[in-house]
């Protein structure tokens, strides 16, 4: 074959493999990517089984290699259907399928370009929800805290699906796994979608925990000390199976 013939057949091939729909490209789902999504969907559909969002008020993302799987705008995650699968690059230029991606796309692609996170969920889970609308940080209650990277911040408001509030989040990210959003909800993130869903309802959990014991008339919550908190944190590093 010749480098001539070669070359027009690749570049056949490459139109065959992507299509321009809109202003995004849409190109064929990879198997690691349709894997990924199942995934996803199942997480998102978790996160209303367990009571951590309402209809689509929450958003789950996954990333495979440099791109974004993430939940799509508006769409009840009961009907997502393998056929939906909506992906962006980092740039946040949508590379798979024709629906518009969650709103929240800035938070998510800002956790994955500052951060080794793999998997992000974003809830607004009530009691976390309502804890953010109270304080500045989450009273450190519970040495789950420590699970998250020590004492859980409280991100100043801004409007929802802006480059400020992601620039908010990330601030109160330092150094952590998860963080609350003022009068909005929870973000958090990990290595795989189960980490990142888990250190959601482990969040979840302690501000309920807080909300419950800071409801008993005449009697303040006993709090957990910095150095209580790091040495829970070392405990929980070698926690668990060997895997």
């Amino acid at each position: 074959m010749t480098e001539q013939t070669w070359n027009r057949r690749s570049a056949q091939g490459a139109r065959e493999e992507e299509r321009v729909v809109g202003e995004s490209r849409e190109r064929r789902v990879r198997p690691e990517e349709a894997h990924a999504w199942e995934a996803l969907v199942a997480t998102a559909r978790r996160t209303v089984a367990d009571g951590l969002v309402v209809g689509t008020s929450g958003n789950v993302s996954v990333r495979v290699g440099d791109t974004v799987l993430v939940t799509p705008s508006g769409v009840p995650y009961d009907r997502l259907t393998p056929q939906d699968v909506t992906g962006v690059g980092l740039d946040g230029a949508q590379v798979l399928g024709t629906l518009v991606p969650t709103s929240e796309l800035p938070m998510h692609l800002a956790v994955y370009r500052a951060t080794g996170a793999r998997a992000v969920v974003h809830t607004h889970a009530v009691h976390a929800t309502a804890v953010s609308a109270l304080v500045r940080e989450l009273p450190p209650v519970h040495y789950m805290a420590a699970a998250l990277g020590g004492p859980v911040r409280v991100a100043p408001y801004a409007t929802y699906g802006t480059e400020e509030l992601a620039a908010h989040m990330l601030d109160a990210l330092a150094d952590r796994s998860g963080c609350l959003l003022r009068n909005h909800g929870t973000l958090t993130y990990g290595a795989t979608l189960d980490q990142a869903y888990d250190r959601t309802a482990q969040l979840e959990w302690m501000c309920r925990l807080w909300l419950t014991a800071s409801s008993v008339p005449g009697l303040t919550p006993s709090l957990l000390t910095r150095e209580q908190l790091a040495e829970a944190g070392e405990r929980l590093r070698g926690y668990g199976q060997e895997s």
